[in-house]
């Protein structure tokens, strides 16, 4: 049965040039969204240290656990379905027969990630090993039974992607940014009981593997995976009530999906590329302080401790920039407008700069009070061990905004092998820098040099995709870009420094962890917070008198927010 033309028309979603200037209110919903989800992560990552630890064994058996459905979920979602899907639905839903080729999309999609799941599970043994090095047996045996409850998240993280990137298409952005909220709410309720029968953990324990049950083991991993279920499941719900049901269709014309094949081909190959970098530099964080006797040594769980806090501020607003953007870029694109797509980059890149500028002073002089909050009941050495990586990390939040920016542009374009090409480069900086530091640096470092390599790796993304995308398109604007930055540099400055005078002044940061519990997290957030927008106000006032004009339309939609608030 085919669709009436009622039907499609329901399907396709509004857009065009007027869709630009819904780019403040569209990014102010998914920022919402993902401040509460990233609220919630905290509060889960803090149970999560209280149960297991900062570099203690059963932290960094956890982590490369949950890492294996994470990295496979870049490989076959993320990198994927994320940058491949919102151009394809973009220009299916603008056909007569659209939605059979969007339900040929999902049906396809959730089958291989069905598959790719259950394919991984049963390989557990093999990615722990590919993920650790120089660990015990009993360490490997502890990941590989947390692995096998926590793999098959794959499935529902490939569904999750899958119907959001429908709903994006269709500019439904909020469920998708809102949907991790049940997640970190089932996940919370999780350790809350994890902790209730099998205590906290405490600073310098020993490894004990006799103490890991069967049953503690699927507590902490089963529930991992209940809410990423939760989470794509509940997208079904804006899904129907926007008009969109979907229909089993695996068969469909031939060639139908032969430009979605070649762009997932060489997507997968950029991904399959990047993933490997992933494994390795996992390995060297690893084996820095594998068993975690070395309380204050970072290993691969302080390593994501301190990923979770660098990509805050990437993910509250670059990422809703970045989507919100994808979908108008799709369509100019789509329609022939190349002026339009040029302007559109631009634009782009210079938000996400007035962004990310202040983003990266505002991680150097804040990162210890982050961290202090993010791990409150840390002990003073972890919590440094973690901040070490965290300075690095922030270096890289310019670089890693406007090179994920070109890359969703090349998406657009349908040119996945440039993508592809580029990651190559991109992964050898990585791991030359990694191994470099390993090479030549005490373990204290090594994960810090992870952190130095994947920075390295963004300003090389940057370089070679921006050379790439000059020439496609005739230029990008690339100087009005850089003044810019500039500009926002001589901003960022003087912020940086009223910001580390309030630091100095203030109390020490070690200091908050004297208050014990809730009140760490409270206080060092509380003034961490006060800092931050004394040094925004400082950042504001220069810009405003460089007249900025980016600056404006950033706050735009958080200012009309406030004054409906009054």
């Amino acid at each position: 049965m085919t669709d009436t033309g009622d039907e499609v028309e329901r399907q396709i979603a509004p857009g065009g040039r007027e869709g630009r200037g819904n780019l403040g209110r569209w990014t102010l919903v998914m920022a919402s969204g993902t401040l509460v989800s990233r609220i919630l992560g905290f509060v889960r990552t803090m149970l999560l240290v209280a149960a297991l630890g900062v570099n203690a064994a059963g932290a960094n058996a956890y982590d490369v656990a949950n890492k294996i459905p994470n990295a496979m979920f870049a490989l076959l979602a993320a990198g994927v379905l994320n940058s491949a899907l919102v151009p394809q639905i973009v220009k299916a839903f603008g056909k007569a027969d659209g939605k059979r080729i969007v339900d040929r999309i999902v049906t396809i999609g959730s089958v291989i990630s069905a598959g790719a799941a259950a394919v991984l599970t049963i390989a557990a043994p093999i990615m722990v090993q590919v993920y650790s090095q120089d660990w015990s047996p009993e360490l490997l045996a502890l990941a590989t039974g947390l692995a096998y409850w926590i793999i098959p998240q794959l499935f529902f993280y490939g569904l999750y992607t899958l119907l959001g990137q429908v709903l994006n298409a269709r500019e439904q952005f909020g469920p998708f940014m809102w949907a991790p909220v049940l997640n970190n709410v089932i996940g919370i309720a999780g350790l809350v009981a994890y902790i209730a029968i099998y205590g906290k953990y405490v600073t310098g324990s020993e490894f004990v593997p006799s103490d890991w049950t069967p049953e503690r083991i699927a507590l902490l991993g089963g529930v991992a995976t209940l809410g990423i279920a939760a989470q794509a499941l509940i997208l079904v719900i804006p899904l129907v009530r926007g008009g969109y049901r979907w229909k089993w269709r695996w068969s469909g014309p031939r060639g139908e999906l032969a430009t979605l094949r070649r762009i997932v081909s060489w997507a997968l190959a950029a991904v399959v590329v990047e993933q490997i970098g992933v494994a390795l530099t996992t390995q060297v964080a690893s084996a820095a302080n594998p068993d975690g006797e070395a309380i204050g040594i970072a290993g691969n769980a302080a390593y994501t401790s301190a990923l979770t806090v660098y990509l805050v501020p990437h993910s509250l607003v670059t990422v809703s920039i970045l989507t919100a953007l994808f979908t108008t870029m799709s369509r100019f694109y789509a329609n022939g407008d190349i002026g339009g797509l040029r302007s559109e980059i631009s634009r782009g890149a210079r938000l996400i700069g007035v962004f990310t500028v202040y983003a990266t002073a505002m991680m150097l002089v804040i990162g210890p009070l982050v961290v202090r909050a993010l791990l409150p009941t840390a002990s003073n050495p972890e919590a440094r061990s973690v901040t070490e990586v965290v300075w690095v990390l922030s270096l890289g939040l310019v670089p890693l905004g406007l090179s994920v920016l070109v890359k969703r542009v090349l998406f657009v374009m349908e040119d996945a092998r440039s993508v592809f090409l580029i990651h190559i480069p991109m992964t050898l900086a990585w791991l030359a820098v990694a191994y470099g530091v390993q090479a030549l640096a005490d373990p204290r470092w090594w994960a810090a040099g992870v952190a130095a390599g994947l920075v390295v790796s963004n300003v090389v993304a940057v370089l070679v995709r921006g050379v790439t995308l000059h020439r496609r398109l005739g230029g990008i604007d690339a100087g009005r870009t850089a003044i810019l930055h500039l500009k926002a540099l001589v901003g960022a400055i003087p912020a940086a420094a009223a910001g580390a005078g309030l630091m100095v002044l203030g109390p020490d940061p070690e200091w908050f962890t004297s208050l014990g519990g809730a009140l760490t997290s409270v206080s060092s957030l509380g003034y961490g917070g006060l800092v931050a927008a004394a040094m925004a106000l400082v950042y504001g006032t220069v810009l405003r008198l460089l007249r900025v004009e980016e600056l404006e339309q950033v706050l735009r939609p958080i200012l009309r927010r406030v004054r409906r608030v009054r």
